[in-house]
């Protein structure tokens, strides 16, 4: 019983400490948790894979490209030898310096097991694993063009991307679903969290002001030079010549490149080969009133290309459409029209998907890529486009020096080419070329103080300059409503400290913070300069255990959030950046949820007390955070051995009609790479002497083996409600810890 106390006591501590909201002491009754045994070591670690970081370089020692290449059936071709390929820049022959093939560790259909899918909702989800960059398989970037979308094709993506993070996205696959009509909230960041790419597939909506779809005939007495309209409805018709709904398409399509540009920019800092798969109904490349004239597009595509090409980044496009008959529909209406308008309708139409397409194959072509049309299955698109990413070679060549001079004051695009010379028949697919301009002479110029801040935060696996983690956590309360309590820990020994006089040290740093909602929009932000002065023991124990900046956001709607958080040291311009993603459940729909999960380490020395006075007072855990802040819920970082107690809030919980009392279950799981070390046993929730049944304290410990091997880990509570409906009977959390030696 001592136990029992204690945990409670100590968990209640960590609650308030950290002010999640103003919340009373936790009784006494709050549900204990359990000692664990030693956990089975977990398996050794997965080779990780090597690639060559610089895939694209243009020097004028060496211009270097990627490129596929498949035989007739298909097949990558991965004994190709210098002697057999022949690479041409503008038809000129060049001397080949190296040629190797990067085989790349994807597993295929082949050579692994079927991906678990996440089909029953109601079975405990798998907490993400946060992946390193050595880790990562694939990096892709679904781009869905929310600007360019008809109503029906919305609808097909959407069960097409929920398709593929279901049953072809991988472990170590880095993934972002991001829409080209979202703005910059709406970029998620690459991630290996399900979560936050399905509630980035819920925003997948039509946009009643983009470009697609196919416009259906109008009725007779139309001038055919004037765009159709449609009949019966309220529509202005564009003036003669079609200018306006020209220009408005134009616009669209230069907004989709300039939204993949963006994506392009970010993952240019990620090695290795990256891909781009463009959802679309495409875009023309000409102005069909005006061709001569057409160089809004054009410029706008010739922009984004060379930019993918030197980041290394290949497109692929899918044309959302699928594969479209091109005849007569129930939209159309031919009431009086003759047999020539309805033959020449139907011409403007092929016409139409011909040129939109033209587009999407002209952007996947310049880059490297794939373009899949005419295809109703979205998912074996993307299959392809998987299958395309197992490897490619790399050759380089020295360029002549008359590479890279201008003319008239423009530099010069250089066309290549690859042929090889080996017998059969082969298609290669590489980058068309590039412009006279080396890597070092592109490079921007020096980033301001806003622009360090701002790349950090776009950063997929955030900037190290400052080691920074933050800790965000989700609670309620019926008075103050619904908050994000955030904690940023610092290393101080990362920040520069400038001595001054009377043994005062300074240190100045900026700090910018943004909460994203689920559809990009700014919920609240935070840019600061704070100047820190401290002196004696103050700056002794900033620079041994850091500090701690917390941040408080009122939340007024349930939903999906992104808080991301940069932190600049001003003097020595080091970055360092965190996110995290944050679900705020709907609690007036009375479903079972749970609060942020806080996640304090004690020594088990101080835990074995069973609850004597010296281990409950505050001044013990003053002293234990004081000794090793790294056991903090900031830190967390935990010594074998330890006892991790851990708190949250059970809202919402059915009550039995008879005894007016909840039937929980409670579990604890342990995670490691994705996979799991520890499963504790289901222990009933004790309710007893509860006053706030819709609002339930959860409190409990573990013991952390003393063979763990270090690294990094994940807890897991799950709380399992046996009056509530199958579908809303299951809520957990989770966060991360790290056992240290």
């Amino acid at each position: 019983m001592k136990k029992r106390l204690l945990i409670c006591v100590l968990a209640c501590q960590l609650l308030c400490q950290f002010a999640l909201i103003s919340f009373g002491q936790l009784p006494s009754s709050a549900t204990p948790g359990q000692r664990r045994p030693n956990p089975p070591s977990p398996e050794a670690q997965r080779p990780t894979r090597t690639t060559d970081d610089d895939v694209v370089k243009i020097t004028t020692n060496l211009v270097q490209v990627d490129a596929v290449i498949t035989d007739r059936d298909g097949k990558p071709v991965t004994d190709l030898r210098p002697e057999e390929v022949q690479i041409l820049e503008d038809g000129q022959p060049q001397k080949i310096t190296n040629l190797n093939y990067i085989a790349l560790d994807v597993p295929t259909a082949s050579k692994r097991a079927e991906p678990a899918k996440q089909v029953d909702r109601n079975a405990p989800p798998v907490p993400p694993v946060r992946l390193r960059p050595e880790q990562v398989h694939r990096t892709m970037a679904l781009v869905v063009d929310d600007l360019g979308l008809s109503f029906e094709s919305v609808n097909y993506v959407r069960q097409a991307l929920k398709k593929f993070i279901d049953q072809q996205m991988l472990p170590n696959d880095l993934v972002a679903i991001i829409r080209t009509g979202g703005g910059i909230g709406a970029l998620q960041q690459f991630t290996s969290d399900k979560r936050l790419l399905y509630a980035a597939v819920d925003k997948v909506k039509w946009n009643p002001q983009g470009r697609g779809g196919i416009t259906p005939f109008s009725n007779l007495g139309q001038d055919p030079s004037e765009p159709p309209s449609l009949g019966g409805d309220d529509r202005v018709d564009a003036p003669k010549g079609g200018t306006i709904d020209e220009l408005r398409n134009d616009m669209f399509a230069v907004g989709t490149l300039g939204a993949i540009n963006y994506i392009v920019r970010g993952l240019r800092e990620l090695p290795g080969r990256k891909s781009i798969v463009l959802l679309s109904e495409g875009f023309r490349l000409f102005n069909k009133t005006d061709p001569a004239n057409s160089t809004r597009v054009l410029t706008a595509l010739n922009q984004l290309t060379e930019l993918a090409n030197r980041a290394s980044v290949v497109i692929y496009t899918m044309d959302a459409r699928g594969l479209q008959p091109l005849q007569l529909t129930a939209g159309d209406n031919v009431a009086q029209m003759s047999a020539q308008k309805i033959a020449e309708g139907l011409s403007d139409r092929r016409a139409e998907m011909f040129e939109t397409q033209s587009g999407l194959n002209y952007l996947a072509i310049q880059t490297g890529g794939l373009a899949i049309r005419n295809t109703n299955d979205l998912n074996r698109g993307i299959k392809r486009v998987i299958e395309d990413q197992q490897g490619y070679y790399l050759i380089g060549y020295r360029p002549d020096d008359s590479t890279f001079d201008t003319v008239s004051g423009r530099r010069k695009f250089h066309k290549l080419s690859l042929k090889v010379n080996r017998p059969g028949k082969f298609t290669v697919r590489m980058r068309n070329g590039f412009f006279g301009v080396t890597d070092d002479d592109s490079k921007p110029v020096a980033k301001t103080q806003a622009q360090q801040l701002v790349g950090a935060l776009a950063s997929p696996f955030g900037a190290a300059g400052v080691h920074v983690r933050l800790t965000s956590l989700f609670a309620t309360d019926p008075k103050l409503g619904s908050i994000m309590r955030s904690m940023i820990h610092v290393n101080g020994q990362d920040l520069t400290f400038t001595d001054e006089p009377d043994g005062w040290h300074k240190a100045v740093f900026d700090i910018l913070a943004i909460t994203f909602g689920d559809n990009g929009v700014i919920v609240d932000q935070l840019g600061r300069t704070h100047t820190l002065r401290l002196k004696g023991k103050s700056y002794e124990r900033v620079l041994k255990d850091g500090l701690i900046y917390n941040l408080s956001v009122p939340v007024k709607k349930p939903g999906a959030y992104q808080l991301r958080t940069a932190l600049r040291d001003v003097p020595s311009e080091r970055v360092g950046s965190a996110s995290q993603f944050i679900e705020v459940p709907d609690l007036k729909k009375n479903r079972l949820a749970l609060s942020g999960l806080v996640v304090k380490g004690l020594p088990a020395q101080v835990f074995e007390k069973e609850g004597s006075g010296a281990a409950q007072t505050e001044e013990t855990d003053d002293s234990v955070g004081q000794t090793d802040p790294n056991l903090s819920a900031a830190v967390r970082q935990f010594k074998q051995g330890l006892v991790v107690i851990y708190g949250a809030f059970i809202y919402n919980a059915q009550l039995d009609k008879a005894a007016g009392r909840p039937q929980l279950q409670t579990q604890v799981r342990v995670f490691r790479d994705g996979q799991q070390v520890f499963s504790g046993k289901e222990i009933t929730y004790d309710a007893s002497g509860q006053t706030d049944l819709k609002r339930l304290p959860l409190a409990g410990a573990i013991q952390l083996g003393s063979t763990m091997a270090p690294g990094e880990y994940v807890i897991q509570i799950i709380v399992t409600d046996a009056l509530a409906k199958d579908k809303h009977r299951l809520a957990s959390q989770w966060i991360d810890f790290e056992i240290v030696k």
